[in-house]
């Protein structure tokens, strides 16, 4: 697929007030500074689509940007930011979990990993709540780069063997690094083969 047009739609935290929900949907999420807005910027080729910073918590919205004019990608607030408040920590909880559980055309989650840590139970529990409610998701590892083969095979293994003590079969898991573009391809193949299937149900 090739990126032809990026543009921001709309922020807000309220699932209603997103756009209309006529064309296919794919949500980016993950702890706070696991690399998602350096990722997004890399699948879409543009250096400030999404706000990158080196303080985690810098997304608070539910952003939409349309691609091609064919489908949104939607970059929602991390999960786990130690240093927000428990009150915004619980209000981001709640529209983030509205979001997923509403957005009838959200076709896939992308949960964003970071391969260089242990499985995290924060994460592995937002996995398991998708899993619950039947939302459909793709497991992403990033920086992959920061690894030696050897290391990111030996940590991808171990993670594998956590899941399957939970999970009957995994997801789909795509390895990425916003450095050097690995994973571009495949997470953007994956966007690609589900459009063709997406029908708008008014």
């Amino acid at each position: 697929m090739k990126i032809k047009t990026a543009e921001f739609v709309i922020s807000n935290t309220n699932p209603e007030l997103c756009p209309t929900p006529d064309k296919p949907e794919y949500a980016f999420i993950g702890r706070s500074n696991v690399g998602k807005s350096s990722l997004i910027n890399t699948l879409t080729e543009r250096k400030s689509l999404a706000k990158t910073s080196t303080t985690p918590g810098k997304t608070q919205l539910i952003n939409h940007f349309i691609i091609n004019d064919e489908w949104y990608l939607v970059d929602l607030p991390g999960y786990g930011y130690a240093k927000s408040s428990k009150k915004q920590r619980e209000k981001w909880d709640g529209f983030i979990r509205n979001y997923l559980n509403n957005r009838t055309n959200l076709i896939y989650t992308f949960v964003l990993l970071d391969s260089r840590l242990e499985p995290q139970k924060i994460d592995l529990e937002f996995m398991e709540m998708l899993g619950l409610k039947g939302i459909p998701f793709v497991m992403v590892f990033t920086k992959l780069d920061k690894l030696s083969s050897s290391a990111a095979n030996k940590n991808l293994s171990h993670y594998k063997k956590v899941m399957l003590k939970a999970w009957e079969e995994l997801p789909p898991i795509i390895l990425t690094s916003s450095t050097t573009k690995l994973g571009r391809d495949e997470v953007l193949k994956t966007i690609e083969e589900t459009n063709k299937d997406f029908v708008f149900k008014a």
